[in-house]
């Protein structure tokens, strides 16, 4: 009933559904300011933020782009300072091979030549010594043939120049029969 009575009383009815034409100016007017507060200062506020954001993840991955283009060229530098290095140490190494065989050919030459030099010492001494044995042999030999010539004969050679002559003719004859 109390429904009833307002609604006798004269006054309109008021819907609850459809709002009052004040509340409906004052909520376009509220509406309006939100949006200029919105728009003015709130919306720049979040724009600026969000391209900040943006900035800052292009700008990583820019610069892990550069970090990873610079790792990629430094890697490039260190295969071919690698194989440069590879390079020269098999240069080196053949180097000390060719080096090493060079020695090893003048350690070789010098060893003939002290060799040859050896061997053409001992030939010139063992002909100093032969000559210097067949002297003495041969004053030996002559000195024994003499003596023997002298007992055979039975006179005696005292006499130099015949004794050499003698001897020479013996030596001679052992020569000459050694020849044969």
């Amino acid at each position: 009933m109390h429904f009833l009575l307002a609604a006798e009383g004269g006054e309109a009815a008021h819907n609850p559904i459809i709002p009052a034409w004040q509340e409906i100016v004052v909520g376009g007017i509220a509406f309006i300011v939100l949006c200029f507060v919105l728009m003015k200062f709130v919306f720049p506020r979040m724009e600026q933020t969000f391209q900040a954001r943006v900035d800052a993840i292009e700008g990583g991955i820019k610069r892990a782009e550069a970090a990873q283009a610079e790792a990629n060229q430094l890697l490039e530098q260190y295969r071919a300072q690698l194989a440069e290095a590879r390079t020269d140490a098999a240069r080196i190494r053949d180097d000390a091979r060719a080096d090493a065989e060079g020695i090893r050919q003048d350690i070789l030459a010098k060893a003939r030549e002290e060799s040859d030099r050896i061997i053409a010492a001992g030939k010139e001494q063992l002909a100093a010594e032969r000559a210097t044995i067949v002297r003495e042999l041969r004053a030996e030999v002559g000195t024994v043939a003499v003596d023997l010539a002298s007992k055979i004969v039975g006179e005696s050679l005292a006499d130099e120049a015949r004794r050499k002559g003698t001897v020479d003719r013996f030596l001679s004859g052992l020569e000459s029969t050694g020849a044969r």
